[in-house]
């Protein structure tokens, strides 16, 4: 068989930032498939900047996850080819320090436990995301269909107002757009 055939090599991904947008995870990692919709309990979403520097990708705070007891955070549980999870650290930053990989357990809407590997900030100051980040969030709550209050939750959040470009909001909109004119 085939390095990467069907061997059971697979893994499952939590993700509750940006990666909840489909188009936003497939443009690094084309083979991801959504496997469910999940919540995280006693941690909350949190937004921040890794040793105080603003994220040159996103132009604002990014997305982490702490231990809150008694909060939830819903994210998406993708399947993902082992292949693939050095094309996920790097998106997260885990060679620079930035994220560190971490296991934890959901549960899915129909009641099941998964171990999952997630990713938590090391390091980080508080700092709102810039509207870009949050808009790719909201917008893949809203594609998977997060719940409903919780998806308001993440409406709420305020940005930094940052107005300038984020070329990989570009590269993710045109991928939406792509995805629009292939399923129409």
């Amino acid at each position: 068989m085939e390095p990467g055939g069907e061997s059971g090599c697979w893994f499952l991904y939590f993700a509750y930032g940006s990666n909840l947008l489909r188009e936003r995870l497939l443009l690094r990692n084309p083979s991801a498939a959504l496997c469910a919709l999940a919540r995280l309990q006693d941690f909350k979403l949190e937004f921040g900047h890794h040793q105080g520097r603003t994220s040159s990708v996103w132009h604002g705070g990014t997305a982490t996850i702490a231990q809150s007891p008694g909060d939830e955070v819903w994210g998406i549980v993708w399947k993902m080819n082992t292949c693939n999870l050095s094309s996920l650290d790097k998106q997260e930053g885990v060679e620079d320090g930035i994220y560190v990989p971490i296991e934890v357990k959901v549960h899915t809407q129909a009641g099941k436990t998964l171990t999952c590997r997630s990713y938590q900030m090391k390091d980080y100051v508080s700092g709102p995301p810039s509207p870009q980040y949050k808009k790719v969030i909201c917008m893949g709550a809203k594609q998977n269909g997060l719940p409903t209050d919780y998806q308001e939750k993440l409406e709420a959040i305020e940005t930094n107002n940052y107005a300038g470009p984020v070329p990989i909001m570009e590269e993710i909109e045109a991928a939406v757009k792509a995805e629009k004119i292939n399923s129409a």
